[in-house]
């Protein structure tokens, strides 16, 4: 498993979503380079996050794993990430007192500037350009420079994601997500939203817990930090190679590029480039499934990706779209079951839900998102099976992305501010809105 030979069969197969590069030499130029960078995380930090995804397969824990849809380097500075770090942090609190269970906290940060597309170019006004594919390939202005796919991004996006990844980790480690700082922001949502109002009653009983607890003179490591983990889709194989190193105590190979990195579902083949590199690597895994997956599609790829059955190796993160859950999920999760493999069910509500508003923006309505989560948790309720988290696109910034929630956005507001690179965000009121919701649905559940 640890031989550079493994690491490499990928090259032989089709890859597909990669960009079309015009110097092959310059892309192994790049790739040397990255290879001497210094790891974004570590062996050990990636066996931690294995660990507590195990609990996940298990029944014992809930991941909360959210971020933006495309990061740009432009956005890798304190205030967007501390204000995205924040909202996750607050959406946790909530999901942990409400639901009673742990919850793993993943950010979809530090790693998410690439994107699929589903075609290779864009046209305007009688230009074809290449499509932009995130900043980590090209620019997102529509003219020929911007759009060149340059391989010197994928350096530059390395860089990016220290900067975040180094970020996150002095805001969770440095006081700023104390527990009890981050229940004051919860109480100015509720007491400032009109959907936080709903929510006085959960806070309240938060703030009681914390207050019998000082009382009490308990005051735990664990209240003033916070375990954070980075996640991203590893969908450019070049630099997600670049950035994998053989652990020097275990000799096994770890993607140090993020502590979990996920397959899409545009690039989920089994005969793949993706499912044979990731298939390789140490560290937990997720794949992306829709609603064409099949049963016998997840069998597969557990039998390719999980050999050892191993909880906490393989994640499934199912993106059926809220008219389409109730139905496609079922099948899969009674399948799998059945085979004793112990994966994690997560339910991404945002990817099969997007359409085009009157004014040609995409954007997601809040009550689809919302309807996809109950259609994921009744389903587990009735096959009496795991939830095991939720995958959101969100920013920390009040943007105007996605139409309804508590403060309503409707599809005239959008214009206003629609700032997101590639899909529509949930702001910051809605994700924590959506937060106490999911806290219900899992109290339900339990």
């Amino acid at each position: 498993m640890n031989n550079t030979g493994d690491l490499d069969a990928w090259r032989d197969l089709p890859a597909l979503q990669q960009p079309e590069w015009d110097d092959p030499a310059e892309v192994r130029v790049v790739a040397e380079e990255l290879a001497k960078q210094p790891p974004l995380v570590f062996a050990g930090e990636c066996d931690q996050l294995r660990e507590r995804l195990g609990e996940v397969a298990r029944g014992e824990a809930f991941v909360l794993q959210g971020g933006d849809c495309a990061e740009t380097f432009e956005g890798s500075n304190a205030d967007a990430v501390k204000n995205k770090l924040k909202t996750l942090l607050q959406m946790a609190v909530v999901l942990t007192y409400a639901a009673s269970v742990p919850v793993v906290k993943i950010g979809r940060m530090a790693g998410q500037y690439a994107k699929p597309r589903s075609k290779p170019t864009e046209s305007r006004g009688g230009l074809e350009l290449p499509a932009y594919r995130g900043d980590a390939v090209n620019g997102f202005e529509f003219t020929p420079e911007a759009r060149r796919n340059d391989p010197w991004r994928l350096l530059k996006a390395y860089h990016s994601a220290a900067v975040t990844l180094n970020l996150c980790r002095a805001f969770t480690k440095g006081g700023y997500a104390d527990l009890r700082q981050v229940h004051a922001w919860n109480q100015d949502f509720v007491a400032s939203s009109p959907a936080g109002r709903r929510y006085e009653q959960v806070a309240g009983e938060i703030d009681r817990a914390l207050t019998f607890m000082k009382a009490c003179g308990v005051n735990p490591d664990e209240f003033h930090s916070v375990e954070f983990y980075s996640s991203h889709e590893a969908l450019l194989l070049e630099y997600e190679r670049a950035l994998t190193r053989v652990d020097s105590l275990s000799g096994l190979p770890y993607d140090v590029s993020a502590h979990l990195v996920w397959i899409g579902e545009r690039t989920r083949q089994l005969d793949g480039a993706h499912v044979e590199f990731l298939r390789h690597i140490r560290n937990p895994i997720a794949v992306k499934l829709g609603p064409t997956s099949t049963a016998d599609d997840a069998l597969a790829l557990i039998d390719r990706l999980d050999p050892g059955r191993e909880p906490g190796r393989l994640t499934f993160i199912t993106r059926m779209g809220a008219s389409k859950v109730r139905q496609a999920l079922p099948p899969l999760i009674e399948k799998v079951e059945r085979s004793g493999a112990r994966v994690a069910w997560i339910c991404d509500p945002m990817h099969g839900n997007t359409f085009e508003a009157r004014g040609g923006h995409k954007t997601r309505r809040f009550d689809d998102v919302l309807d996809e989560v109950t259609g994921f948790f009744e389903v587990h309720r009735a096959l009496g099976t795991h939830p095991g988290g939720i995958h959101i696109e969100f920013t920390g910034d009040d943007v105007t992305e996605c139409v309804g929630g508590g403060h309503p956005i409707d599809e005239d507001d959008l214009h206003q501010r629609y700032e997101t690179a590639c899909d529509p965000r949930l702001n910051r009121g809605q994700s924590l809105d959506l937060a106490f919701m999911v806290a219900e649905l899992y109290r339900k559940t339990h």
